[in-house]
């Protein structure tokens, strides 16, 4: 495998640094990395393997942050070294910097909060990812996973009814061997050096599930106790175990369970936004590239239309269309179905429909008719929201 870095001079041109240019065609997957590279100023990245090319970017810095003594056609980071630090800080430091180039192009997240999540799993953190449903909070603790290729153990503990079973194990008895103790998966996990453990949906566990995790997650303590009893063995957390946990908190997610404060506090928090229009629209460019853009557009609008209007002083909706949602009418238009027939069983559902014209679902109804009654508005890159109070449309 060969793996180049070149430097955008435009939005269709890269150069190396001997000064040699090359110029992409237009509408292909090279023109639109040289076109985003040169916009946030950073570098062009080109892998070939197996005679194959793929385009991507290098978001690891400005380009000023680059050697220039380098080879003819290879851009090499110029690493961090600080005499005064061991080395393990200084390949830390490198290790955190150079991450971004790691992140799949799939998960939107800002190089800030991707640096931050990686560093806190490098270093061993109990990390808590937060943030609406459907925002992407498991792909990213999975993405991070893969950058790091660590061995790793996922556990929903929001589907455990007996967290004791999953935490810890069972006690059982078969006439050929009598009594005896079975331990749970997550006792041979949080045994294994450097190992990512996964705890999903950690406000949906049970109260006993936060109970027995509190000494594992204690930076102090960090070991599991498998019975309460006095003498009971302890189960010693190895080295280098990080855990990842996520949470939907707010007044919205009614299955949720209020978390101790002492338990929140074993955590570093990692926020997920949500993201906006236009990376909405380029998330659904890269998961459906032969979807039309007209379709991809539509559905960023209807998206981003909701969420605008959450951000009012008085919105007329109580959620947004989360990224679940959007990928799944991109999924059921790819499929055949029209924008309307998408948004009826995927979007429509989510809204109360009582109040009439007044409703939640009248006014999601409106945005998604701007697309279905005005094809025009398409190509016109009018994107204004459909003023739902100067129409006559009821549901």
């Amino acid at each position: 495998m060969q793996k180049m870095f070149f430097n955008p001079t435009s939005d269709t041109t890269i150069s190396n640094t001997a000064g040699d240019k090359w110029t992409a065609k237009p509408d292909t997957k090279a023109s639109e990395k040289i076109k985003y590279s040169f916009k946030n100023n950073i570098v062009v990245s080109v892998k070939i393997e197996n005679g194959e090319t793929t385009w991507g970017t290098a978001s690891t810095g400005p380009i000023t942050d680059y050697n220039e003594k380098l080879d003819n056609t290879t851009l090499k980071l110029s690493k961090h070294v600080d005499p005064k630090l061991p080395k393990a800080q200084n390949d830390l430091i490198n290790q955190v910097k150079e991450s971004t180039s790691l992140r799949p192009e799939v998960l939107k997240m800002k190089d800030l909060t991707w640096k931050y999540l990686m560093r806190s799993a490098i270093r061993g953190k109990n990390i808590m990812m937060t943030g609406p449903s459907g925002c992407g909070k498991t792909m990213a603790a999975k993405s991070v996973v893969n950058a790091l290729n660590r061995p790793d153990f996922y556990f929903n503990l929001g589907a455990t009814q007996d967290p004791r079973s999953t935490l810890i194990g069972n006690t059982h008895f078969n006439k050929k061997d009598g009594t005896y103790f079975s331990e749970a998966l997550f006792v041979k996990a949080i045994q294994t050096p450097n190992a990512v453990i996964l705890l999903d949906e950690l406000s949906r566990a049970h109260p006993d599930a936060h109970n027995i995790l509190m000494t594992v997650l204690d930076q102090g303590q960090r070991y599991l106790r498998l019975d309460e009893a006095d003498g009971s063995p302890t189960i010693e957390v190895a080295k280098g175990v990080t855990f990842i946990a996520t949470a939907n908190i707010g007044n919205e997610y009614t299955a949720t369970r209020v978390m101790d404060r002492a338990l929140l506090d074993r955590f570093i928090i990692v926020e997920m936004d949500v993201l906006d229009k236009e990376e909405e629209q380029s998330l659904i460019e890269y998961m459906f590239p032969n979807l039309p853009s007209k379709n991809i557009q539509a559905i960023a609008d209807i998206v981003g239309g909701t969420r605008q209007e959450l951000k009012s002083e008085a919105p007329r909706i109580s959620t947004h269309i989360s990224t679940r949602n959007s990928l799944e009418m991109a999924s059921l238009i790819y499929d055949g179905f029209t924008l309307e027939e998408a948004s009826q069983v995927c979007i429509y559902p989510q809204y109360d429909a009582s109040g009439g014209i007044d409703s939640e679902r009248t006014f999601v109804k409106q945005l998604v008719q701007k697309w279905s009654y005005d094809p025009e508005s398409l190509d016109s890159g009018n994107d204004e929201l459909f003023n739902i109070e100067d129409t006559d449309m009821t549901s």
